[in-house]
């Protein structure tokens, strides 16, 4: 039975749920990582967020899911490349997903790259593999058929 640190990984990829030092960090602010849910602006405390409010409706980065299509798995730092081969962002999570049974990764892509089915590439070993983009989380808790009397 999966325990320990690399199944905690695994599940908390396939949730899509951020980790320090990968999601978030000092130099990620909560609307590039998709976390704005937890900054409440509208109360006017000052606050971490409060600093970029600016930036929620701003162009830069933005927290995405892969699914991998073709051969290998998008590791931590790899490149993100459109189908140019010009760099446009970096994975900061990456594992082959057992209860899946598909390859995902989160990476920090140009919002212009941010829709469900965008092709791009990420580096492995050099080389560019193909990706999709895909809508987060990965796994989704199936509903319950409601049952009718």
């Amino acid at each position: 039975m999966p325990c320990g640190l690399g199944a905690r990984n695994t599940l908390r990829l396939e949730a899509a749920l951020s980790l320090y030092g990968h999601e978030i960090s000092d130099s990620i602010n909560v609307f590039e990582a998709g976390l704005d849910r937890f900054c409440k602006l509208e109360k006017g405390v000052p606050g971490i967020g409060s600093a970029h409010q600016g930036q929620a409706a701003g162009t830069g980065a933005q927290a995405g899911g892969l699914e991998v299509v073709e051969r290998g798995i998008a590791r931590d730092g790899y490149r993100v490349l459109d189908l140019s081969g010009n760099a446009i962002g970096y994975v900061t999570s990456g594992s082959p997903a057992p209860f899946l049974k598909k390859k995902i990764a989160l990476a920090y892509v140009p919002r212009a790259f941010c829709g469900a089915g965008t092709e791009v590439a990420v580096e492995i070993r050099n080389n560019p593999v193909k990706v999709q983009v895909v809508p987060l989380p990965f796994y989704r808790k199936p509903k319950r058929a409601s049952s009718q009397s």
